[in-house]
C-alpha cells in the first residue's frame, strides 16, 4: 500500500502545483487512499521532497539530484565545519566548529560511505558509527583526503 500510495503522490506532484500537507492529503484521500497529515509527512520525507519556488508559489517537487554540486557543495560544508577527529575503536568522533555538526553529519550522511553506518550530531560534536576499526581507519582517510583537495 506505501508503494502504491508514494507513486500516487509522485503522479499528483507531477500534475499539480501542491503547496501543502494539508492539500496533498486531501488529494491523496480524494484519490481513496486514507492518510493523515502525518502519514503525508512522513512519506515526503521518505520522497524527499522539496519545494521549488514556482511564481512565487511554494509547490513540492522530487528532488534533482545534481552529483557534481552536490559533492562540491559537501567537500565545503565538510572543510568549513570540520576541526578534528579521534578513533574510539569502531567510533569516529569528530569536532566540529560550534552550530556546525548537524551540517558535517549531515554532509557525511550525504557522501553514502558503504563503512558509515550512521551519525549523531550535537552542537560541536559528532559520533559517527563506523563498520570496523579498519573501516574507521578507512573513514578518516577519506575525510583527511577531502579536506586536503
Amino acid at each position: 500500500m506505501k508503494i502504491e500510495r508514494h507513486k500516487k503522490i509522485i503522479e499528483l506532484i507531477n500534475t499539480y502545483d501542491i503547496e501543502t500537507q494539508e492539500e496533498l492529503a486531501a488529494m491523496l484521500n480524494k484519490e481513496g487512499y486514507n492518510v493523515t497529515q502525518a502519514t503525508v509527512s512522513r512519506d515526503i520525507r521518505q520522497l524527499k521532497l522539496v519545494k521549488k519556488n514556482t511564481n512565487g508559489r511554494h509547490i513540492y517537487s522530487v528532488y534533482q539530484n545534481h552529483t557534481s554540486v552536490n559533492v562540491s557543495k559537501n567537500i565545503s560544508i565538510l572543510k568549513e565545519g570540520f576541526v578534528s577527529m579521534a578513533m574510539a575503536q569502531n567510533i569516529l568522533v569528530i569536532k566540529t566548529g560550534v552550530g556546525l555538526a548537524m551540517a558535517v553529519a549531515a554532509t557525511l550522511d550525504a557522501m553514502q560511505w558503504d563503512e558509515i553506518v550512521g551519525c549523531i550530531a550535537g552542537d560541536d560534536t559528532i559520533m559517527c558509527a563506523i563498520s570496523s576499526v579498519d573501516d574507521t581507519i578507512i573513514v578518516m582517510d577519506k575525510i583527511n583526503k577531502l579536506l586536503e583537495s
